[in-house]
């Protein structure tokens, strides 16, 4: 039976932060993982180049039953100090408009310095290692797989979440969490595409691939103003990916098609210079030709010019332009999912160490726990602030 001072279970970008950060302490650290390659999310994320932190990332980017749970780490480990991190590495970067940052080449670097800076540190990493069962010990924990029993002193749980089930997901973090008596907040996909009731959706599929800049707000209030995709199956684009972790079953969101035009105004303007036009003309000068023309078949705009539409028309088309609601069916759930919303309630946890209250020794962090980031590089220094903080101390 091999003894370790610290097992990670998963080697992803939280396990393979936090072991380097253990390793570096002088602990002999084993990190497994039932994959055939380490950072599997990682490598894919981005559209494979990886958007591997954020700027301008707060506590205020993060949904989380404790809202302050995440001040501590991502203040003592800030996206500054990851970029110090890759820029020591020599990887090549750039950046994009809402503070997001990318590789330039492949996601691949990001991986290949987390598995260079767990070398430097010692660290042991065991893949195509399923993890069968863990068991408490006298002086910490057991743990078994296909091949072997390890034991450590310390285990860190960065097991992720139920997003992408192909790359392998599993809900054995939470297993282990309710083993020892933690509990689990409700688990639902995340940064997710939504799906559309079948009557929208066959009146808007000839729309796949069309993109609108627009202001989309879930019934809580929270907005954000980014592009929406229309796709065969529903809603997608990073506006609809950030609401879908505001949004609920059965409710609405509403979007604003131009938020940075006023449409009554530009009625007004059009009156003066083109009241012979068809409104659907001039609305396709302003909106995809393709959508205005279903809004126009479907009677959800009026069939006239623009010197012919009453007061009250125009009323109603500046509310329905500027306030469109829709009701999705549903998400695409895990298996296009982000991330997971939920899951290892934070209050079982040290904010300091990400120690198990209630079981000495068992640290969970990542993705496993009830910290959800917005899109855009957000959930990447999560995991770099909470393995690093779990790493001082595991």
């Amino acid at each position: 039976m091999t003894h370790v001072d610290v097992i990670v279970i998963g080697a992803g970008a939280a396990g393979l932060m936090c072991a380097a950060q253990a390793g570096y302490r002088g602990r002999s650290v084993t990190v497994l993982d039932m994959g055939k390659k380490p950072g599997r999310k990682i490598l894919i994320s981005g559209g494979g180049r990886c958007n591997f932190t954020n700027e301008n990332a707060s506590p205020s980017n993060y949904l989380c039953a404790n809202p302050h749970f995440v001040k501590s780490c991502l203040s003592r480990y800030t996206q500054h100090d990851f970029v110090e991190l890759v820029d020591r590495h020599g990887l090549a970067y750039h950046h994009k408009t809402l503070g997001q940052l990318f590789c330039d080449n492949s996601a691949q670097d990001i991986v290949d310095i987390l598995l260079t800076e767990c070398e430097w540190a010692g660290v042991t990493i065991k893949l195509r290692s399923e993890v069968l069962n863990v068991a408490k010990t006298g002086t910490g924990y057991s743990v078994t797989t296909e091949q072997e029993t390890l034991t450590c002193e310390s285990l860190v749980v960065a097991s992720g979440g139920l997003t992408m089930p192909k790359l392998g997901a599993t809900p054995i973090g939470y297993k282990i969490a309710e083993q020892f008596g933690l509990k689990i907040l409700p688990t639902m996909a995340a940064l997710v595409p939504f799906t559309l009731h079948q009557h929208d959706k066959d009146r808007f599929e000839g729309l796949s691939g069309i993109s609108i800049p627009c202001e989309v707000a879930s019934e809580d209030g929270t907005v954000f103003k980014e592009n929406i995709l229309f796709t065969h199956r529903g809603l997608s684009g990073p506006a609809i990916l950030q609401i879908s972790s505001f949004w609920r079953a059965g409710q609405a969101v509403t979007i604003n098609l131009l938020p940075e035009l006023d449409l009554k105004q530009q009625l007004a303007n059009w009156r003066e210079t083109q009241a012979q036009k068809s409104l659907k003309n001039s609305l396709a000068t302003i909106l995809p030709k393709r959508f205005v023309e279903i809004l126009h078949d479907s009677n959800a705009i009026p069939d006239c010019n623009i010197n012919q539409l009453t007061h009250g028309q125009i009323d109603a088309l500046a509310d329905y332009i500027h306030a469109w609601q829709i009701k999705p069916n549903g998400t695409e759930g895990y298996r296009t999912a982000e991330v997971t919303l939920g899951g290892v309630d934070t209050d079982e946890l040290s904010s300091k160490t990400f120690e198990a209250k209630k079981a000495k020794g068992l640290y969970f962090i990542g993705e496993v726990t009830d910290v959800t980031g917005w899109l855009g590089g957000y959930n990447f220094q999560y995991a770099w602030s909470c393995g690093f903080a779990a790493g001082q101390y595991a």
